[in-house]
């Protein structure tokens, strides 16, 4: 028997909208996965602290503000700061297609925008966390 995958959720910035994070938890967790939710308005800070602090494989963060690329600037900063490199991270919300380059040079390795299909998700989850 092995250990569920362990995934954070956040919301960072000043966001205030989170049904999707809860659908795509929700979904997370009916895959198996373990799940926590950090709620509205985390900081990059906040963030990195509850990762180190829940021991997580994966770093989900819900933008739907459009500053997802300084917010993932942020993230970024706090992560290399703290000695986080093995931490799968993955974004999703209102994030054209434009942009989705610029946050793998940041260090993001999967970018979901709003629609994509919840099994996308979790493969891609399942594929980067081997078990």
């Amino acid at each position: 028997m092995h250990k569920p995958i362990r995934v954070l959720i956040g919301k960072p910035g000043l966001d205030g909208h989170d049904v999707g994070a809860k659908l795509v938890s929700r979904a997370l967790m009916a895959a198996g996965m373990e799940v926590i939710y950090t709620g509205l308005r985390q900081s990059a800070r906040g963030i990195v602290k509850a990762v180190l602090e829940e021991s997580v494989d994966v770093m989900g963060l819900s933008i739907l503000s459009g500053a997802h690329i300084p917010l993932c600037r942020k993230i970024s900063e706090e992560m290399k700061t703290q000695g986080l490199q093995d931490v799968t991270w993955i974004v999703g919300g209102n994030i054209p297609r434009r942009d989705h380059t610029k946050l793998f040079e940041i260090g993001v390795d999967g970018v979901f925008p709003t629609g994509t299909a919840f099994s996308t998700m979790v493969e891609f989850i399942q594929e980067k966390v081997k078990r």
